[in-house]
């Protein structure tokens, strides 16, 4: 499968016109590399004004209903009919800072399933419960809670991302080695909860600290199927590299 490289902006840029112009930098930067897939997930706002272009579009969060009087949240079917292709659920910065749970995660998965929107699933263990010894532990558990209700069938319209919280934004990078047998353990989940083939074709990314110059060691050395990256997807220059540096690997 292709490497999939997708690009984080969290809540940046500022204004409508740095996003524009971040988008077009990339956009003629990454030119017609065809050996990469390249998902950009700005902010809500961005959304209809990058929706025609040759790069996929995603979103950083929704939410389980289709509609109704849910004042502030965007649903699975907007984001589709917005032009977005994948959505990321279950980022740490979510669970942490908003306080979604599992439970609420499992929702989120399965409405953009339904709205036919390919979820980024994200999972990771923090400091403190990587220092316990609690890595395993943890990540089965979310994955277990987070897929509960996905069938056999819809698995294949998943992504999932391994996302070290204690790597995020601290410039603490796992490891390739470290990702590598993370990855190995996720496909060794899969198998259990669903099957051999499913693990083996649901495309896993890391995200965690990822710049320029370990992107191609996740590739080559810890085999992963792709990235979820936050900072340097904001520095155009870096971004492209990254995604160049992926298409020759």
């Amino acid at each position: 499968m292709k490497p999939l490289i997708v690009a984080n902006w969290k809540m940046n840029p500022p204004t409508l016109a740095e996003a524009k112009k971040l988008f077009n930098l990339v956009k003629r930067g990454i030119g017609k590399i065809k050996k990469v897939k390249v998902v950009i997930c700005p902010p809500f706002v961005y959304l209809p004004i990058l929706k025609k272009s040759n790069l996929a579009l995603g979103a950083q969060n929704c939410f389980w209903e289709e509609k109704g009087a849910f004042t502030g949240e965007v649903s699975a079917k907007m984001l589709k009919d917005s032009g977005c292709r994948y959505v990321i659920l279950g980022h740490s910065e979510r669970r942490r800072r908003f306080g979604e749970t599992d439970e609420i995660i499992n929702k989120k998965i399965r409405a953009a399933i339904k709205a036919k929107i390919k979820p980024i699933f994200c999972i990771g263990e923090t400091s403190k419960e990587r220092e316990r010894g609690k890595t395993e532990k943890v990540i089965k558990l979310q994955l277990e809670k987070g897929l509960k209700g996905i069938k056999k069938t819809e698995i294949k319209n998943l992504v999932l991302a391994y996302e070290p919280v204690w790597a995020i934004g601290t410039g603490k990078a796992c490891s390739a080695e470290e990702a590598q047998t993370m990855s190995l353990f996720l496909r060794k989940i899969i198998a259990k909860l669903y099957s051999l083939a499913a693990s083996r074709n649901l495309p896993i990314l890391y995200g965690g600290s990822v710049n320029s110059k370990n992107a191609k060691d996740y590739i080559v050395e810890a085999r992963m199927d792709g990235l979820l990256i936050g900072g340097a997807s904001l520095v155009a220059k870096e971004f492209i590299k990254i995604v160049k540096d992926t298409h020759s690997s």
